[in-house]
């Protein structure tokens, strides 16, 4: 069957012919529909960047819109007595995670002549999406909320990009960048399907830095769920490829003080459920209504994965514990780390079995907390 979007919570399907989709017409969100997945053989060794799985997406990019990112180091450690392999993110062009979705959504809006584009973020999404647009020559407008890093906020502008602060929370952010969505496209890489077929370039990569095997479980942080929903994707089309044997477990942090994610897992619900928000130093994740709550839940659960809430404190201290290992990850990041022990005591993460942490983004991006966070550290 050719490939076509799906909405996944109705069953309705629309043609990639129809390439300024984001959405459906009931306002849920898109996904590209299941993929056959590509063999070691189809891997372009001769790119070094997420274009050497090219020959995994549903439709041919003509002219990529790419600045190197992918093939980032995968570096063997240990947390809490557990052997890990971080796999670090923030050696990407503009430090976080973010480029892979970003590089394929841009080249694929570029082809079919967008010439300026709208989206919302509390940092890095915001930056990644202004360099590709910067590169690829399209007009972007960030749309950020006032408390995000300046360090993030200063990158969005030097890539040339209209930078908006707008008042209140991430939600206020997202909500008005729908509203401006109605007369500018709309590159959101909370919403475009094309996102998480960049994205699931990390499973593919993972799959290629172990000698073409599956690691057992993957820790990740969830703000939105994007990195959770990219791996799910890559791994379900590397075993429906045969390149697998099963699915890494997908192990999901978010910081207690906002996880509305972790509250409708732990109360098995397919649906958000009723939680207290507070502020939390991981800027990153502070998304109270993911759009795609109900497909991150569903991607966990397959996995046969789970979820953990991890404090403000365990947070700040495992950034400070990274940052002693030389490993120099922005709190969002960190979280995933401080989550392992949590894990490892569940039994979700067992002695002989292969873990990757994959640390999303770096220190850099957030100099303001990290100085807080360290300081803090040095009060002790």
């Amino acid at each position: 069957m050719t490939a076509h979007y799906l909405d996944e919570r109705s069953g309705t399907r629309y043609p990639l012919t129809d390439p300024l989709r984001w959405r459906s017409d009931s306002g849920a969100p898109l996904s590209v529909s299941p993929l056959p997945g590509i063999t070691r053989a189809d891997v372009d060794t001769a790119r070094r960047s997420i274009w050497r799985y090219r020959a995994a997406l549903p439709v041919e990019i003509r002219e990529p819109v790419s600045l190197g990112e992918g093939c980032t180091p995968l570096v063997d450690g240990e947390w809490d007595g557990v052997p890990v392999s971080y796999k670090l993110e923030w050696f990407a062009p503009t430090g976080s995670f973010k480029d892979r979705g970003t590089s394929v959504m841009i080249s694929f809006l570029a082809q079919h002549g967008v010439r300026e584009v709208v989206e919302d973020s509390s940092g890095n999404g915001g930056s990644s999406v202004s360099a590709y647009c910067a590169a690829a020559g399209i007009r972007a407008r960030i749309l950020a909320p006032e408390s995000t890093s300046p360090a993030k906020v200063l990158q969005s502008r030097a890539y040339g990009a209209d930078v908006r602060l707008v008042p209140g929370d991430r939600e206020a952010t997202a909500a008005e960048a729908l509203r401006q969505s109605a007369d500018t496209y709309y590159a959101s890489h909370n919403w475009h399907p094309f996102f998480l077929q960049g994205t699931k370039t990390l499973a593919y990569e993972i799959w290629e830095d172990l000698g073409f095997r599956a690691p057992d479980q993957i820790v990740t942080v969830a703000g939105a769920g994007s990195t959770v929903l990219g791996c799910f994707l890559g791994f379900s089309e590397l075993l429906a490829a045969g390149q697998i044997e099963r699915l890494p477990r997908l192990l999901v942090a978010q910081p207690a003080n906002c996880a509305p994610l972790h509250a409708s897992f732990r109360a098995g619900a397919e649906t958000a459920v009723p939680t207290d928000f507070a502020p939390t130093v991981a800027e990153g994740t502070a998304i109270q209504r993911p759009v795609r709550l109900p497909e991150v839940l569903r991607a966990v659960r397959r996995s046969g994965g789970d979820m953990a809430a991890i404090g403000e404190a365990a947070i700040e201290d495992a950034v400070r514990r990274l940052a002693a290992r030389g490993l120099y990850a922005e709190p969002t990041s960190a979280t995933a780390a401080a989550a392992v022990g949590e894990f490892a005591a569940r039994g979700a993460v067992r002695p002989g079995t292969r873990t990757v942490v994959v640390l999303t983004g770096s220190g850099l991006k957030a100099a303001g907390a990290m100085e807080r966070v360290t300081a803090r550290g040095s009060a002790r």
